[in-house]
């Protein structure tokens, strides 16, 4: 996948009513602040926003002003990307329906809940799901906060509006498909086995991305945030440090990285480190774009979204002939890791700590659909009834049940 494949942009939103056409164009607050320039990444990404009027006389607590503040104070880059996508989806509502982001009350922002889309790969759209209406809105509301905390608004009009649940929540993650033991070799074998065929940057990047999707347990966001720097070693064993869920940059946890793993992953660096003319290892994210074949301006080396993975996975998991190829999220990876290690009988603390949580029915619930299919009492039935079936009485072609 080249840098044309990269929907990297903040100015990338989701929402059915967008801003002007300039908005696509926002520059990347996360991209612009590792270079080192005179005029600030946050406040031209903020200039882009629709519905927020011009602070006058460059106004040190106008509202565009503010907002730059607010996204520079958030804890790491995703966090910032993705406010930025819910602020600018909710500004564009309010430009739509003409409103003052300033003004609009409780039942404005319960008309663009209900309004509320989210792309689908092919230039779609569908309802968002309960995470997603979470997220959007806890990123509007911090906003708000924000604003209130510096007098430069009365009232918070998503305080009220009813949010998705926990439960709603976690149901809907437990929608991403799991994959069974073969399955998930299937798909590791495929990404490896066109990697040694291709021998490309690209292609191992692929391999070394679902290696780590599928042996980890990590969080995408955990993946496409680390940097090669964070591959280190810990009492004589290899791990990857990486960010934890909403703990900020001082929240760090670490995986222990095991033998296929690190073998990817030592091939994918190699690959691109023949891009470096001495050889060297390369620095900065972990994995990356490549360079654009036909494009000098994509020279590829930026860090892999979410929707990047997403396509990487769906892509290999189609070529594995998976059936659930087209449906597959890298939450996926997730899922199955800790269902395939529960229904193998490693104990539930391990697993637990695995995955990071801190309650152990969290755990337990990624498994529950996985242990139900298992232990259906339907087989049982099926063995019962198949006793006192009459033979005869099947249509050609059936075949009783074994006892």
């Amino acid at each position: 996948m080249s840098d044309s494949e990269n929907p990297g942009s903040y100015g990338h939103l989701t929402e059915r009513t967008r801003p002007p056409a300039a908005a696509h164009h926002v520059p990347s607050p996360v991209a612009a602040s590792t270079r080192p320039e005179r005029s600030d990444p946050f406040v031209e990404a903020v200039a882009m926003l629709p519905a927020l009027p011009i602070d006058e006389d460059g106004g040190r607590y106008g509202l565009r002003t503010l907002t730059a503040a607010w996204l520079r104070g958030q804890n790491s880059d995703a966090t910032r990307r993705a406010y930025y996508q819910d602020l600018a989806g909710w500004l564009a509502h309010c430009a739509h329906a003409g409103l003052d982001p300033l003004t609009a009350r409780r039942a404005d922002v319960d008309d663009w809940t209900v309004t509320m889309t989210a792309a689908v790969r092919g230039g779609g759209s569908r309802p968002a799901g309960a995470a997603t209406k979470a997220r959007r809105l806890a990123a509007v509301s911090s906003w708000y906060r924000y604003l209130q905390s510096n007098d430069a608004a009365e009232r918070n009009p998503t305080l009220l509006v009813k949010r998705p649940t926990s439960a709603e929540i976690e149901a809907a993650s437990r929608r991403a498909p799991t994959l069974g033991v073969q399955e998930t070799a299937a798909l590791l074998d495929a990404a490896e086995s066109r990697a040694h065929r291709e021998d490309t940057e690209a292609a191992w990047r692929d391999a070394a991305v679902i290696a780590l999707l599928f042996y980890t347990a990590l969080r995408v966001s955990a993946i496409t945030g680390a940097d090669i720097a964070d591959l280190t070693t810990e009492a004589g064993y290899r791990i990857l440090r990486h960010g934890l869920k909403g703990r900020g940059p001082a929240g760090r946890g670490y995986v222990r990285l095991d033998g296929e793993l690190t073998r990817v992953l030592d091939l994918y660096l190699e690959a691109r480190s023949r891009r470096h003319p001495d050889g060297v290892r390369p620095a900065g994210p972990l994995v990356v774009t490549t360079p654009h074949p036909h494009d000098p301006g994509k020279p590829g080396d930026k860090r892999l979204t979410q929707r990047d993975v997403t396509n990487i996975l769906r892509r290999h998991a189609h070529r594995a002939g998976l059936p659930a190829a087209a449906r597959l999220t890298p939450h996926s990876g997730r899922r199955t890791v800790i269902t395939t290690l529960l229904g193998n009988d490693v104990p539930l603390a391990k697993v637990q700590d695995l995955a990071g949580h801190a309650d152990p029915r969290t755990t337990r619930r990624y498994d529950d659909t996985n242990h139900k299919l298992a232990a259906s009492p339907v087989t049982d039935l099926t063995r019962i009834l198949a006793k006192h079936r009459n033979p005869e009485q099947r249509l050609p072609g059936d075949r009783p049940t074994d006892d």
